[in-house]
């Protein structure tokens, strides 16, 4: 396991959705503060980060849109102005997490020449990205999708299927250049392997409370699967 296992691209917070609204950049003299109705845009923003921080929460039930409209103090009319339904605002939080994990596993595949490297690190990647966000985690391992549509499962699922076929990818490269006489099945054994690892150790985060990190031990068990 080399040192450093994932470009330091993996902080976004799931407090903030990873998507910011733009910075008020307004000059001029100071006046009474008012306060200032949201763009749409700005408060599409706003509604995500919400429901990532709720998110958060251990122990969180499902969370309903009255609770996600008495949090940003609004009426659930005023979700349903930027979201035609709940199950738009999830896909919102999946595909924040789909973009920020592929961005960087394509980094990984274009830097890294090693393939049992980049294998490495991808796991690490969805790991430290998972620590980093934690209501982000419950989407992943389905727990925030039990009592949602159906299509939102799916898409999570399609997810770790690209996780697993990326690294089946790379494997495959590492079983050619060790000589492998079956580089196919070997890498897409291991390839497996390292899915359920990730899996499993999100699940146990999410389910201890956000107590016990997915990145535990982690050099150490990547060693003992690599082996």
């Amino acid at each position: 396991m080399t040192d450093s296992p994932v470009p330091d691209a993996t902080t976004a917070d799931a407090s903030s959705a990873g998507i910011e609204a733009p910075a008020d950049r307004s000059e001029g003299p100071a006046v009474t503060p008012t306060r200032k109705r949201p763009k749409p845009g700005e408060r599409r923003v706003q509604i995500l980060q919400t429901l990532a921080s709720m998110l958060e929460q251990p122990g969180a039930e499902r969370i309903t849109t009255a609770a996600l409209a008495a949090k940003l103090d609004v009426s659930e009319a005023a979700l349903y102005r930027h979201f035609a339904s709940k199950a738009q605002m999830f896909e919102g939080l999946i595909e924040f997490i789909e973009s920020s994990v592929f961005t960087l596993v394509n980094q990984i595949t274009e830097r890294e020449t090693s393939g049992a490297a980049q294998a490495q690190r991808i796991v690490a990647l969805i790991l430290q990205f998972g620590e980093k966000n934690p209501g982000m985690v419950r989407v992943m391992v389905g727990d925030a999708l039990v009592f949602e549509h159906e299509r939102l499962t799916v898409r999570m699922n399609q997810f770790f299927d690209r996780v697993e076929s990326q690294l089946r990818q790379s494997l495959r490269q590492a079983a050619e250049v060790a000589g492998s006489m079956t580089p196919t099945v070997d890498a897409g054994a291991m390839a497996s392997v390292l899915t359920a690892y990730v899996v499993g150790r999100l699940q146990r985060y999410a389910r201890s409370g956000f107590k016990r990190n997915p990145t535990e031990h982690l050099d150490a068990a990547l060693q003992r699967l690599a082996a």
